[in-house]
């Protein structure tokens, strides 16, 4: 299955069944994090609840719609990143992310989600990623400003969490922008 590193002990790889009871206990362990965020993280509650999803996401790349990959770290699974869906007809994608408890403040989604772009924009020739957040998620947000991704606007009530609607920062980045700062650090 697909594997790639970002960093000597860090590496992206594609969820698999047998990767259930890990990324169950990351998730149930987080949960009082994460569910502030994610409203349907919430509904795992058993490692069925797990398994179902990691299905859900390999059906996901068996129709060529993105795919979500685990964020390994020493061996350990941090976390999950992936694809929400590719449009390859406007040749678009939109980026999900979440890290666990433990594994926060080690630049881990940045350069994971680094290595989403760089699949997005070099391998499958797409042409824009975006990357939406609750308005105060702060820590997600900052995720596309240190990418280089520009702010676009603002999705009023665009998700309800804990009972209330939320307003989702919208951030963009074009290929030609990427392969523009890609030129710069070079």
């Amino acid at each position: 299955m697909f594997t790639y590193p970002f960093e000597e002990q860090s590496y992206l790889k594609m969820l698999e069944p047998d990767d259930a009871s890990e990324l169950f206990l990351l998730t149930w362990n987080s949960m009082d994090r994460l569910k502030k965020w994610l409203p349907l993280i919430g509904s795992n509650r058993r490692q069925e609840d797990t398994e179902a999803f990691i299905k859900s996401s390999l059906l996901q790349l068996s129709e060529n719609n993105g795919f979500q990959a685990g964020i390994w770290h020493q061996d350990k699974i941090a976390g999950v990143i992936g694809f929400h869906y590719v449009n390859w007809y406007n040749r678009t994608t939109s980026i999900g992310y979440w890290i666990g408890d433990g594994f926060e403040g080690k630049g881990l989604i940045t350069k994971a989600c680094r290595a989403m772009i760089q699949q997005a924009f070099d391998t499958w020739q797409l042409t824009r990623v975006e990357i939406r957040a609750a308005e105060e998620n702060v820590k997600s947000r900052s995720i596309p400003e240190k990418l280089g991704f520009t702010q676009e606007g603002k999705i009023r009530q665009a998700e309800l969490l804990q009972g209330e609607y939320v307003d989702h920062i919208v951030y963009g980045l074009l290929a030609e922008e990427w392969k523009k700062q890609q030129s710069q650090n070079n």
